[in-house]
Order: C-alpha cells, then sequence, then structure tokens
C-alpha cells in the first residue's frame, strides 16, 4: 500500500489546456491538481492570462482525479490573483469526491461552481438568464444513487 501511494506521487500532475468560448478563457484540468510543478503552472497560467486582460476565467475540473490541500490553496490564489485584475476565476464539473472536499472546507462560498459548461460560460454575463448549481441537490442526488446501488 505505501508503495503505491508513494510512486503515485511521480504520475503526471496536470495538463492545462486552454480555449475560447465566448469571450470566456476556459482551462481545461486533466490529472491531479496536487503539490508541485501543476499546481505552479497552473498558478503562473491564471496570473499572466488575467494580467493580459483575460478577464473571465473558467476552469473546468471534468478531468482533475484528485486535489490535496495545495491544490484547493492554488485555486484560492488563483482567483484572488484574477480578481487583483478585476477578473474572476470559476469551477465546473467537479466531481462528487471534489465538490465534497468544497463543501468541507466552506470553499462553495467563494467559488462559483457550475456542471454545465453553457451555463458557466453565460454567468460571465449579467444580462443572461442562468440556472445556478444546486449543490446540496447534486450531493443528496449522489447519496441516492449511492444508496441504490448497494
Amino acid at each position: 500500500m505505501l508503495l503505491i501511494e508513494y510512486n503515485s506521487a511521480f504520475h503526471m500532475d496536470l495538463e492545462i489546456t486552454q480555449r475560447d468560448r465566448e469571450g470566456v478563457t476556459v482551462l481545461d484540468l486533466k490529472g491531479r491538481l496536487v503539490v508541485g510543478e501543476g499546481v505552479t503552472a497552473l498558478r503562473e497560467r491564471i496570473k499572466s492570462l488575467a494580467a493580459a486582460g483575460h478577464k473571465m476565467l473558467l476552469l473546468n475540473l471534468a478531468g482533475v482525479e484528485y486535489i490535496d490541500s495545495t491544490g484547493l490553496g492554488s485555486m484560492v490564489v488563483c482567483l484572488s490573483s484574477a480578481k487583483k485584475e478585476g477578473g474572476l476565476v470559476k469551477l465546473l464539473n467537479l466531481s462528487k469526491r471534489n465538490i465534497e472536499l468544497l463543501v468541507l472546507t466552506k470553499l462553495t462560498t467563494v467559488f462559483e461552481v457550475f456542471n454545465d459548461e453553457q451555463q458557466a460560460v453565460s454567468s460571465f454575463f449579467p444580462n443572461r438568464e442562468i440556472k445556478r448549481f444546486d449543490i446540496l441537490s447534486f450531493i443528496k442526488e449522489q447519496e441516492g444513487k449511492e444508496g441504490g446501488e448497494g
């Protein structure tokens, strides 16, 4: 068991792919948001994007299998560096485990979280009607699924 955990530390940290959707910069993250180069790369990317005038940033976490405390901290740093430049960072497609992590750390009060990319993009435009992501109903729904499978 110890060997597996030790080896996982050397697993490819994080891939960051950037795309634009309606003027919103979407960063698709894949891998593990953990202490190391990936977290540093994400912070640097957000900082340079915000400084270059990209004010609307969306982190798509669909491909993120694991977030540690350093990863969580880096997301908060990303948000604050974007805010310093007059921007915003919102989160998209968190796994059940990662949503529970945000709830546990009370970061759901800091970040806007979405499970639909179009809703997330639209949320950057105040004149658009959007359906907010309801974290509590998501967790209840997941608990219901787990209860039905057992």
